[in-house]
């Protein structure tokens, strides 16, 4: 499993170099893998006005939804070369709790040491809204 977490990783700090973040000055970069196979990349995008901005985190999962993905999330990488351990943002937690398989998947982030710190969904975001089915 340690590999398609690398390459996840890998994935994630590539597309960071995209970012477009001239206020924060903060690029992060997002690899969802989904149940079916597929990975979607996404990077954060700010605006003038702030909270028109997106997140890489809600930019990848959105770049499935407009990709016609139908299966549910199992995993995700985030990078950020500002900031080690670089956890997804309230409004992103929420997104990976309405897409994820369950409160299990994988958050992988790059940790303090350089290597591959991974958690999960439930362990940073317990109390989630969840729609059942």
């Amino acid at each position: 499993m340690t590999d398609i977490y690398e390459k996840l990783l890998s994935k994630a700090k590539e597309i960071s170099k995209n970012a477009y973040c001239p206020y924060s000055n903060f690029p992060v970069g997002a690899c969802v893998l989904y149940e079916s196979g597929n990975e979607y990349l996404g990077c954060n995008v700010e605006n003038a006005s702030y909270g028109l901005s997106i997140c890489a985190e809600r930019n990848a999962m959105s770049s499935a939804i407009s990709a016609g993905e139908k299966t549910k999330i199992k995993a995700i990488a985030i990078y950020s070369p500002k900031q080690k351990m670089c956890l997804p943002c309230g409004a992103c937690r929420q997104w990976l709790c309405e897409f994820a398989v369950d409160e299990n998947i994988q958050i992988i982030l790059e940790g303090k040491d350089e290597k591959i710190s991974i958690l999960k969904l439930k362990d940073i975001f317990p109390y989630g809204f969840k729609f059942d089915e």
